[in-house]
């Protein structure tokens, strides 16, 4: 008979550098989520596994463990079912435009998506940007939504998964939250729990990324991969840039503006691109019939686009106001002060700079300002001449102006030539 370990035990144990079984782990994470393991002894037991690590083995079952902490949703009645997780970046829009082009190709996105903290944006901030619109829909109505209309977004439940709550939350207080393990386990829970067939995994590489390094981005998109795998999931990633914003607008009404116009085919051509492949992935990890000439039509006919007004009002959303999104009713103007070409835009001074102007929060439940952000006119590889505006900041009152400016002058740097980095590095990863 087997004796369920001491949570001192757990902590020795990785200290010392040796691996934990999985019955072990299920037993401390659901020992932590009942209240029978106290905050300072799981705090102690993640520091042991920032410095020691996880062995595949151990992230695949501390995921399970967690996702099964809380209830999982059974989607088998969809069908299709597909999802899209960014690891998280500035002016990424991608789900907006995504879900609704991969309900219009036979898809069914059944999504849950959480809120923005810090310098990242989160779905569900930039879907309430549009007047009416409801993220906290009952398990009913989220199921008939996403029968009768293909693609539904509503806000993490607190029974999803509620070990990954309580671990970030103490990860985020603790200096424990930059561990790959950790990092893996905690998307791949949720993701695992909102039940979805197949999984396509947006890695962000660059400084507006967790993630800095090419070599960093490719362990961690294996690791999750991985994890998916033996969960019997179809899942494939790819590692896309973030060293400067996604598109030209950061900001919730302003991002959502920008997905509207990339839906009608009108949007930036990065945003569009980087769309597109994800929806390769995902939908042939499906099994899915997919060509970039069929996606290309789905925008071009206007059936993407009508899938998404059919959404949105489907959620209670406004459509006839998707035109006029509620900005801040200020404006500045950020000036190139020489002649020149974009070297350098570096996407988290501009997250940053959003976020001080009201537009993101420094902790979860802050309200923030729907209709503050950034226009960028230039980004990298882009000509500019002296007294050109760079960017349009949108502000309110002059409320956090200041230091928003000296943020964007400072991500900024003009020289005589530049050489963008790729939009996409790598895909297929677990194809």
């Amino acid at each position: 008979m087997s004796v369920e370990p001491r949570p001192i035990d757990m902590i020795l144990a990785k200290r010392a550098g040796h691996a934990h079984s999985a019955a072990e782990l299920e037993a401390f994470i659901a020992g932590y989520v009942n209240g029978a393991v106290p905050d300072y002894q799981v705090a102690a037991w993640l520091m042991a596994v920032c410095w020691r690590g996880m062995t595949d083995a151990e992230t695949a079952a501390l995921t399970l463990a967690m996702a099964r902490s809380g209830d999982i949703l059974d989607l088998g009645d969809l069908p299709n079912t597909v999802d899209k997780h960014s690891t998280g970046g500035v002016g990424d829009k991608t789900t907006i435009v995504l879900a609704p082009l991969l309900a219009a190709m036979g898809g069914t996105v059944a999504k849950m998506s959480g809120r923005g903290l810090g310098h990242t944006g989160g779905t569900v901030d930039k879907l309430e940007s549009i007047p009416g619109f409801r993220a906290g829909l009952g398990d009913e109505e989220f199921r008939r939504v996403a029968r009768e209309v293909g693609v539904v977004v509503t806000g993490q439940s607190k029974d999803l998964a509620p070990a990954d709550g309580l671990l970030y939350a103490l990860r985020d207080t603790t200096g424990t939250v930059e561990s790959l393990p950790l990092i893996a386990s905690s998307v791949m829970s949720k993701k695992l729990a909102g039940g979805a067939q197949s999984i396509v995994l947006d890695v962000k590489v660059g400084s507006g990324a967790f993630m800095k390094t090419l070599h960093d981005a490719r362990t961690l998109a294996a690791a999750m991969v991985a994890i998916g795998t033996l969960a019997g999931r179809n899942v494939r990633a790819i590692l896309s840039g973030m060293a400067q914003p996604l598109g030209r607008m950061v900001g919730n009404a302003l991002e959502v503006e920008e997905a509207v116009a990339c839906l009608r085919g009108e949007g930036p051509e990065d945003l569009l691109e980087l769309c597109l492949v994800l929806a390769e992935e995902v939908l042939a990890a499906a099994g899915l019939p997919v060509s970039r000439a069929a996606l290309l039509d789905t925008v071009a006919s206007g059936r993407a686009f009508e899938r998404f007004e059919r959404w949105i009002a489907a959620q209670g959303g406004d459509v006839t106001s998707l035109d006029k999104l509620a900005r801040a009713p200020d404006t500045f103007a950020l000036r190139a002060r020489r002649a020149g070409v974009v070297s350098r835009l570096d996407a988290l001074a501009v997250g940053r700079a959003a976020g001080v102007l009201g537009g993101g929060r420094s902790k979860k439940g802050e309200a923030i300002d729907a209709g503050v952000g950034i226009e960028l006119h230039a980004k990298v590889g882009d000509p500019v001449a002296a007294g050109e505006a760079l960017a349009t900041l949108w502000h309110r009152s002059g409320r956090g102006l200041e230091a928003a400016t000296a943020l964007l002058t400072d991500a900024y740097e003009v020289g005589e030539s530049a050489a963008p980095e790729p939009l996409v590095f790598e895909r297929g990863i677990g194809g």
